[in-house]
């Protein structure tokens, strides 16, 4: 099983934020947007904050890809 942010980044560049922006206004930590970088699991919370910063729901940001 894996976690692809990838549609998060595009909604990013759709948005014209950059990854720093969205750290800051999330409060998340930077080793967090590094997993987030390398598609590893983050809490569900971090999740949430993402989502309410961009307006968008779950499947806006994260897919599943079976392996």
């Amino acid at each position: 099983m894996s976690i692809s942010y990838n549609r998060m980044w595009k909604l990013l560049i759709d948005k014209n934020m950059r990854m720093v922006d969205l750290r800051k206004s999330t409060s998340v930590a930077p080793n967090t947007m590094t997993k987030l970088r390398k598609n590893q699991r983050v809490d569900m919370s971090v999740l949430e904050r993402i989502c309410d910063v961009l307006d968008c729901s779950f499947g806006d940001i994260v897919e599943y890809i079976k392996d």
